[in-house]
């Protein structure tokens, strides 16, 4: 069976709030030009927003700049912030710390608390009546090459493959989606954006990514504990004072909380599992204050990226450009990404439809890189670029010195720390001490599979495994062997 194909001028691979904006922009721009120009949106999920869970801090500054009158268009920012609080937890004590001693990043003056889902799908409906062509349930599988090595679009993941990977008696093969431009919107560690990196060098001479791995749950709680546009982050317990991370609770309307903890992939020790440590997290009396009584409605996990910006890799390359957490610009300081993702997105169309104006396809659109230095987002991601490097130095030391950083000199000092590969500060499991987490109780700790129900993941129980190890025997030789098996545990 042939591959049928689609020639579009701009193609978008992910549906997130940067491939929407960058879909958006184009149209925008290639109208105020004249131009008619086609624009391609691809989605792994059933539906765009499926497989973003609700509650996020977002920043309407990009979105405001994409669309001015974003309120009157019936933007789901409907919950805007309206207290702040920050709490450095011990097991059973949380002490608040002043709003005036709160490096800028932690405020959250005129944000929005969201259902991030519902914007992006919102996000859709105003890229479609813009003319944008939107394709939900299609991933990108395999990148597309022209005879001179540009990057020429994406084929859709086949249809009907078993899980030894030969066709089934339902095969359809992916489409072949040819484009001038592609921009990649996959989100954390998209695989073909770890192609792009390897396959272009755009990782050479910056730092190392970093990440963390979000975990969130959404809950219904009784009406007299809700307190719309109530922010929390905390930091300390349950974590100790050496390892990265931490807890935040989002009072939305409707009587939702969305509450979570994010944890950085650079800890040492082997046996600790985020899972767990979220669970934990629940049952301090500060924060089961806030769910107790309560329902969970939905659960899901992601990676981040929390390198910040001296782990950008390099932009655009010949025939498209990374966008969003594809490359890495989520505000680790500020503790959300939606609004870089939404500039960047914009900032790559921008590129993309001047290049189709003047006549030009598949050359690197170094436009963008360049919009991107000269922009607020380089600025923001400047101003907390040590962030993640100084909180390496533990929770007490790192917190005075970044604050310090933006309290004296908002963050314009002379100096960049630099990012360590997470994976290079595990330590052997024989040399740290197995940690004993309590076992879930089913009405405010949970076991993994109940949660994952609620994530409305689903697979068919003969379709192929979409991870794959690049050398099974690391499993058993190094991931066992030495560290007893992390991966069980993370």
């Amino acid at each position: 069976m042939e591959r049928e194909t689609l020639d579009v001028d701009v193609l978008v691979v992910g549906a997130g709030p940067a491939g929407l904006a960058a879909a958006i922009r184009a149209k925008q721009k290639a109208s105020a030009a004249g131009q008619e120009l086609s624009v391609c949106v691809i989605d792994k999920a059933a539906e765009v927003g499926a497989h973003i869970l609700s509650g996020a801090v977002m920043d309407p500054r990009a979105l405001t700049e994409l669309l001015p009158d974003w309120q009157a268009l019936g933007a789901p920012l409907h919950t805007p912030v309206t207290q702040d609080r920050m709490y450095f937890l011990s097991e059973t004590g949380a002490r608040a710390v002043p709003g005036g001693l709160l490096p800028q990043s932690f405020h959250n003056d005129g944000n929005y608390i969201v259902r991030l889902g519902h914007v992006v799908k919102w996000l859709g409906e105003q890229a479609e009546a813009l003319g944008v062509d939107i394709f939900p349930g299609f991933a990108g599988s395999a990148l597309l090459f022209d005879d001179d090595n540009r990057v020429a679009g994406v084929i859709t993941g086949d249809m009907g493959v078993g899980r030894d990977g030969t066709p089934g008696g339902a095969y359809q093969p992916g489409m072949a989606l040819r484009a001038k431009y592609t921009l990649f919107a996959e989100g954390c560690r998209g695989h073909l954006g770890k192609q792009l990196e390897a396959r272009y060098h755009l990782r050479d001479g910056v730092d190392p990514q970093t990440y963390g791995l979000g975990i969130k749950e959404l809950w219904e709680v009784p009406a007299a504990q809700s307190q719309p546009g109530l922010v929390v982050h905390t930091a300390g317990w349950p974590l100790d004072n050496d390892t990265y991370g931490g807890g935040f609770i989002y009072h939305l309307k409707d009587n939702l909380v969305a509450i979570g903890y994010v944890v950085g992939l650079n800890y040492s020790n082997p046996w600790l599992s985020p899972y767990e440590e979220f669970q934990r997290y629940k049952t301090h009396p500060t924060i089961r204050s806030h769910i107790e009584g309560g329902t969970r409605l939905a659960y899901g996990a992601r990676a981040i990226t929390a390198g910040g910006l001296q782990s950008l890799p390099k932009l655009a390359f010949p025939g498209g450009a990374l966008i969003g957490d594809d490359a890495g610009f989520l505000n680790a300081a500020r503790i959300k990404g939606s609004h870089a993702a939404i500039k960047s997105g914009m900032l790559a169309a921008d590129a993309a439809v001047d290049a189709l104006v003047a006549g030009r396809a598949q050359d690197a659109l170094d436009a963008y890189p360049a919009a991107f230095r000269i922009s607020w987002l380089r600025e923001e991601l400047h101003q907390t670029r040590n962030f993640k490097p100084y909180m390496k130095k533990g929770l007490w030391l790192g917190s005075f010195l970044f604050g310090a950083e933006q309290l004296l000199f908002k963050g314009n000092v002379p100096w960049t720390l630099r990012n360590e590969a997470d994976h290079t500060t595990l330590a052997p499991a024989a040399t740290r001490t197995p940690i004993d987490y309590p076992k879930p109780d089913g009405v405010l700790t949970f076991d993994r599979l109940s949660s994952v129900f609620l994530s409305s993941t689903n697979h068919e129980e003969d379709q192929p495994c979409h991870l794959t190890l690049k050398d099974a025997g690391v499993a058993i030789t190094v991931n066992l062997a030495a560290y007893e098996s992390p991966e069980q545990r993370y």
